[in-house]
């Protein structure tokens, strides 16, 4: 069944690229609203590419920011509901200078695919879409329902997925979700049965002074916010990276013996892994850099900044320093009470007449995990064992993927993210690329996946 899928795909793979040509075209940057006519675009795209491949009861759905753009196929009754996720929503291009070819311009350079969005999430998107269109050509139909759902904010936070959940619930019931995102972390075959979680804020640090300083006239007599801010936040860490916050990171979500031993099989070349970014180790010293990357947590400063930061000099006491920091969280650690935990670390070290004010804007997502009996794992190693001939091994990303833990959240259900993107690929940096071989790689394994994903439905 899926053999005659995947090999009509690959009779497609010139057509396919073109149609992912048309869908980068779609300036769709989420953050900027200058780029709404590009948003607006990608959902024209997804309606009509969607209508064409036999997908019914197409609508947008709304939040009340970005619209979502749904789909489904309900012809298999007393059937499980799989939902196919995906965003047509991408990172802003800037710096523009740094492109060497236009960002929203599918450009093929050897075995590339250049573009902005071609890997994130578009890419990936495409291999989703168009192998459901296979299916539906080949075989008539699916052993299973399918809900689609491609949202327009994935790239600033999901903001109003959860409203969308809320409003939209019936029409979002499902069992489980196959996501086009996420990547392969340079492992092949791998499974990703997890993700960091992540929250974020920003520190104002002031001192009792009313305006910066003169630091001729003032240098030496007075505080500067930008010495208290550097001496607060290297509080965090001791001089071997170790998070030193009280409470931080409780006893339990310690990484288990066994945790441990599945990194371990990953067989992370830790020189190779350190050459690739000119890097040198730091961080628990205690804990390997995969352990360190996929199994410990983070808490990161992103940016500092006050006073002068123009060219050439300007002479000032600041008396206003910023700083935004980062953190990713592993299962056990709540993202609001974490960040709280940083924050009253922040307020008990702050130096002696100074004042800090601590903001966020999101309430975080917490770390996912994915269960070994889940159909989704199950499925997949099943497929990537036949594809590739070889035992997957099982990855959590250090990065964070808010949607698989809203997806929990909101509907109740699990999601494998199943997306084909890799470290090469340079996702929201300028020249984002998508190897053609990842689309080959990725029209052989989802429709395998499909039919795989039915017969564990069906044994059940």
């Amino acid at each position: 069944m899926s053999l005659r899928v995947a090999e009509h795909l690959e009779t497609q793979l010139d057509a396919i690229i073109d149609r992912l040509g048309q869908y980068v075209a779609c300036a769709s940057v989420s953050a900027d609203p200058a780029f709404e006519h590009g948003m607006q675009a990608a959902r024209d795209f997804l309606i009509a590419r969607l209508g064409e491949i036999g997908m019914e009861n197409i609508q947008l759905l709304d939040g009340g920011g970005h619209k979502a753009v749904y789909a489904d196929w309900l012809h298999a009754p007393g059937k499980p509901t799989l939902i196919v996720y995906g965003h047509y929503d991408v990172q802003p291009p800037d710096p523009l200078n740094a492109w060497e070819t236009d960002p929203f311009v599918l450009t093929r350079k050897g075995d590339r695919l250049y573009a902005r969005g071609a890997s994130d999430n578009k890419g990936s998107s495409t291999i989703a879409i168009e192998s459901l269109a296979a299916y539906l050509a080949i075989e008539g139909g699916f052993p299973f329902n399918v809900r689609c759902l491609f949202e327009g904010e994935e790239e600033v936070g999901a903001v109003t997925l959860p409203a969308i959940f809320e409003r939209y619930r019936d029409l979002l019931q499902g069992d489980l979700v196959l996501s086009a995102d996420g990547g392969r972390n340079g492992f092949w075959p791998a499974i990703n049965v997890g993700c960091r979680g992540v929250n974020a804020m920003e520190v104002t640090l002031k001192t009792s002074a009313v305006r910066d300083l003169h630091s001729g006239r003032y240098g030496g007599t007075t505080r500067n916010a930008l010495h208290d801010m550097a001496r607060l936040l290297s509080s965090l860490h001791d001089n071997d990276g170790r998070v030193i916050v009280d409470g931080f990171l409780p006893e339990t979500s310690l990484p288990s013996a066994e945790a441990r031993r599945h990194v371990a099989e990953l067989g992370m070349d830790e020189e190779a892994f350190f050459a690739s970014f000119g890097g040198a180790s730091h961080g628990y010293p205690d804990y390997s850099a995969i352990e360190r990357l996929m199994l410990m947590p983070t808490l990161e400063i992103n940016g500092m900044w006050g006073g002068y930061t123009g060219p050439g000099s300007k002479t000032v006491i600041p008396n206003t320093a910023h700083a935004k920091i980062t953190i990713r969280l592993v299962p056990g650690q709540d993202p609001k009470e974490t960040a709280a935990t940083v924050a009253r670390h922040l307020e008990a070290h702050a130096p002696a007449g100074t004042s800090i004010e601590i903001t966020s804007d999101r309430g975080g997502a917490p770390a996912y995990n994915l269960a070994e009996d889940s159909p989704l794992v199950i499925a997949a190693d099943r497929v990537l064992r036949e594809v590739t001939g070889e035992t997957p091994v099982r990855v959590r990303s250090g990065g964070t993927s808010p949607i698989t833990s809203t997806i929990r959240q909101e509907l109740g259900i699990d999601t494998l993210m199943f997306g084909f993107s890799l470290p090469a690929d340079g996702v929201h940096a300028p020249n984002e690329s998508y190897a053609i071989e990842s689309i080959r790689e990725g029209i052989r394994c989802w429709p395998l996946m499909l039919t795989e994903l039915g017969r564990v439905w069906a044994a059940k």
